[in-house]
């Protein structure tokens, strides 16, 4: 299937990062350079999330020597597919996608390619940033090393990593954090002065720092935090516990986070490209937020899902571990989330849309997207970038569009 790049884009559809003049010239104008303050904010982000790698320090995830394993493609026009948004009008998928700035889409069923665009200058070569997708992509990760018996999920993390030992985590477990259901306190207001989600990204080099206060690292923040509750209570979304769990992972296996995720999975994947995360001063690894790589490689991780954790024939991830992804408890998991997904779960960092159908997907800020539905033999990966970080209108009906997929392929 040849990759379709959609025609230039309708009136009314947002414009893309080169019609917006975003970083165009040598040297482009000031005024159309990223900054700390908005590189992630529009016009900017449409072009700063495809290129990370220019804007921050990060560490490779290295995809081996091997050849870049080939995606069966079998294609299916569904640019035409109908829509129903939630005010009422009914969209062509393409339209639908133009107009909710997403810069690609990669959909597998039955494990072959089947429909594929670009927007927004996008190609198969561009790395994309995953915001919380990375959260998803740790998560299985974390499940290769379980496999292992490098991890131990009851043990509670002050004794994995003794300098927890005085902080929140102290007596939380892996099993408890890695569904985010520990005690402690951790503020996920973005981009608010003085949240716990503004100092990691202060520490993980997003954000500005003042000079008078310095600039902590994404280990001191998670020293600093505080429990406020029992752990293993109801689930409560906060993105520094992936970093909590990369720490134990690291330490259990005596290697950084990015060559973990290498070995492990990444160099049995037939990735096409290495991927990477950004890192903090330390070059601590941003497993909350700061992975990227291709939409093919995306997908490829949702057919690893799909397929229970195996690859090319290799369990690169315990099937019993993919099991446990799809099997939460929607009694712990209340508004807002169960607003989107009302009878959601979340388990292993990985969301499951509907506890009955145990349809799981990543999710990340402005619009990234691995949804694996297991029913229906489908992968679709999404990546975007939005004009703000949550935006309820796009957060269901990109799902709504997931559904119309699906319909459109009889699946």
């Amino acid at each position: 299937m040849t990759t379709q790049t959609a025609p230039e884009a309708p009136g009314g559809v947002p414009a893309s990062a080169r019609a917006a003049g975003i970083m165009q010239g040598f040297p482009p104008p000031r005024d159309k350079r990223p900054t700390l303050t908005n590189w992630d904010l529009p016009p900017w982000n449409r072009w700063s999330f495809q290129n990370m790698h220019r804007l921050f320090p990060t560490t490779d995830v290295f995809r081996g020597f091997g050849p870049e394993r080939p995606l069966a493609e079998d294609a299916a026009d569904l640019d035409a597919v109908p829509v129903a948004r939630g005010d009422g009008h009914r969209v062509p998928l393409s339209r639908f996608l133009q107009e909710a700035c997403a810069d690609g889409i990669a959909v597998l069923h039955r494990s072959r390619l089947v429909y594929e665009r670009y927007f927004n200058d996008m190609a198969p070569h561009s790395l994309h940033l995953s915001q919380s997708v990375a959260k998803s992509v740790t998560g299985l990760a974390a499940g290769a090393l379980w496999g292992e018996g490098l991890l131990d999920l009851d043990v509670p993390l002050g004794d994995l990593v003794p300098e927890m030992k005085h902080c929140g985590y102290a007596e939380a477990t892996l099993d408890q954090v890695l569904d985010m259901r520990s005690g402690v306190r951790f503020t996920e207001d973005y981009n608010t002065p003085g949240s716990d989600m503004t100092r990691i990204d202060i520490a993980s080099g997003w954000r500005p720092f003042d000079p008078a206060e310095g600039r902590p690292t994404i280990r001191e923040v998670i020293l600093s935090l505080p429990q406020i509750r029992p752990h293993g209570g109801d689930f409560d979304y906060r993105s520094i516990e992936t970093d909590v769990v990369a720490w134990a992972m690291e330490r259990a296996a005596g290697a950084p986070l990015a060559d973990l995720l290498s070995t492990r999975i990444w160099q049995h994947l037939g990735a096409g490209r290495d991927a990477n995360f950004t890192v903090d001063q330390d070059a601590t690894a941003l497993a909350d937020g700061g992975f990227n790589a291709t939409l093919r490689d995306y997908a490829r991780v949702g057919q690893l899902v799909l397929d229970h954790g195996r690859a090319d024939g290799r369990q690169l991830v315990p099937e019993a571990w993919i099991a446990q992804m799809r099997q939460g408890d929607p009694s712990v998991f209340g508004p807002p989330w169960s607003d989107s997904f009302p009878n959601g779960a979340y388990r292993r960092f990985w969301w499951i849309r509907d506890a009955e159908r145990g349809d799981v997907c990543a999710r990340g800020v402005f619009g990234q997207h691995i949804y694996v539905d297991f029913e229906s033999d489908l992968v679709i990966a999404l990546v975007s970038s939005w004009p703000d970080y949550l935006i309820e209108d796009l957060v269901r009906d990109s799902l709504t569009a997931f559904d119309a997929i699906r319909e459109g392929l009889g699946a």
